[in-house]
């Protein structure tokens, strides 16, 4: 988090903080925790050590992310996780708040903390390869104790090739790329010389920067995209020889070469409608005019925002037809039931969360069966160099059947847990989203003066009050 300067050094170091700690995603604060710092005065002690060792200026603090795949940890485990991620990585010198939450279908934590050192009031400095080298390795062994997925450090190619995919996503290059060269194409035949080129460009809504490479954007592109990475065809120098070369009769020369292939198809015609006289001398004007120019290729852009908004009208309209409400009252007891409803949601997952810890001996020694695994069959199949893994195989087998367990079973048990789990959250999740849709339902109901910003108390007495206003 820079430095927005100004009288206020620390702004977006407590707008950081107070979104973070946002009750709507941390059951109320409960999954919110601090160390070296209390919760309710961090941004104040945060800023009283950068006034202590005279820097309250620059970097104000910075902000982690740890991200659990989905249906695989519950918040209170993430919280946990969280808490000794902080305390191992940043315990030691910075204070720090760090929360959970859990209003997505990813269960993820945020970590926010000090630039300046409360101890020496050095400022932290974050080196390119410090990831790998220390923040994922602490993540790595956390998630490998709690039995969780982890990342592999050493996959760096598939790490730069993930995130071309994903930046080619975003930027949609799979949409773009075909238009552009299509544009480029018609405007290289079109020009005489660059110049022309590049006002041709520009009259069909191309944003262009001319630097070391030639870059173009077209409208909803949020991204100058560079002509080179389009393509051979489509580099400067490639750019300037087509200009001079292409024309419609170098187009036409290519054409001859061609071998014309016979191909037979069955169409089925349909005649057009002829038009009047005044019908066609209209269709002329408005084509004189300018008002029949052909389209851009895509307009869907424009209508971004309006397809997200009908997408929300959709699911509240659904929602009430759903639910079979007619009046603010009926909004009112749907909206608790389904607060109760995720009260059970959340205690069932609770419930089964426990009933997998309780039987967390029987799968770490599964686990350590596991790995002993290999050597037990070349044991059994005459290699006695594994004569001490089989000896430790036996006293893990017992240790089960002590219990009355075989290690199939256990595996079974492990398997059913996390069957049930997983069936749970999903519950849990959709429970959240109908809850989450009748709230703003209610919140666009009810007017600024009641809800004040803060969370509505859904109760008769609001909808009397609202009821009682005068029509304006």
């Amino acid at each position: 988090m820079k430095d927005c300067g100004g009288h206020f050094h620390g702004k977006h170091l407590k707008r950081s903080l107070d979104y973070v700690m946002n009750p709507e995603k941390t059951q109320d604060g409960r999954l919110v925790g601090a160390i070296n710092c209390q919760v309710d005065s961090a941004f104040e002690q945060m800023k009283a050590t950068k006034r202590k060792f005279g820097k309250v200026d620059k970097r104000q603090g910075y902000h982690i992310i740890l991200s659990f795949r989905e249906d695989e940890v519950n918040p209170d485990m993430a919280f946990e996780i969280t808490r000794r991620f902080v305390e191992e990585y940043l315990g030691k010198s910075y204070e720090a708040v760090y929360v959970v939450h859990d209003n997505t279908a990813h269960v993820h934590s945020h970590i926010v903390f000090n630039s300046v050192s409360f101890v020496d009031g050095k400022k932290y400095r974050y080196e390119k390869g410090d990831w790998a080298k220390y923040i994922q390795p602490i993540t790595n062994n956390l998630c490998q104790e709690y039995g969780l997925s982890i990342i592999d450090v050493g996959s760096k190619e598939k790490e730069h090739e993930s995130y071309k995919d994903w930046s080619e996503y975003r930027e949609g290059s799979f949409v773009w790329a075909d238009m552009i060269k299509r544009d480029l194409d018609s405007c290289i035949l079109q020009a005489g010389n660059n110049e022309q080129f590049l006002e041709l460009l520009s009259d069909k809504g191309y944003e262009v920067k001319q630097g070391k490479y030639l870059a173009v954007k077209p409208q909803g592109m949020t991204r100058f995209r560079r002509c080179k990475t389009l393509g051979d065809m489509y580099s400067d120098e490639a750019i300037r020889e087509r200009i001079e070369k292409e024309d419609i009769s170098f187009y036409r020369e290519q054409q001859k070469e061609v071998q014309p292939v016979l191909c037979k198809c069955k169409v089925r015609r349909y005649r057009r409608a002829k038009m009047s006289g005044l019908q066609k001398r209209y269709y002329a004007k408005l084509y004189r005019i300018g008002k029949l120019k052909k389209k851009p290729y895509s307009q869907v852009w424009k209508y971004k925002e309006d397809i997200r908004k009908m997408h929300k009208l959709q699911e509240e309209y659904l929602f009430l037809v759903n639910h079979d409400i007619h009046s603010a009252e009926e909004l009112v007891s749907v909206i608790s039931s389904l607060t109760d409803k995720r009260k059970e949601v959340s205690a069932e997952k609770s419930r089964i969360y426990k009933a997998r810890e309780r039987s967390r001996e029987l799968f770490d020694i599964a686990d350590d069966m596991k790995e002993l695994e290999p050597a037990e069959k070349s044991f059994l199949q005459g290699d006695e160099f594994f004569t001490d893994e089989h000896l430790q195989w036996e006293t893990l087998k017992q240790k089960l059947l002590s219990q009355g367990y075989s290690l199939e079973e256990v595996e079974a048990l492990r398997k059913h847990y996390k069957e049930e789990y997983s069936k749970a959250c999903a519950k849990e999740r959709a429970v959240f989203k109908e809850l989450n849709i009748g709230k703003s339902i209610w919140k666009s109901l009810i007017p600024d003066s009641v809800s004040d910003g803060k969370d509505a108390q859904y109760n008769k007495e609001t909808i009397r009050d609202r009821k009682e206003q005068p029509e304006r």
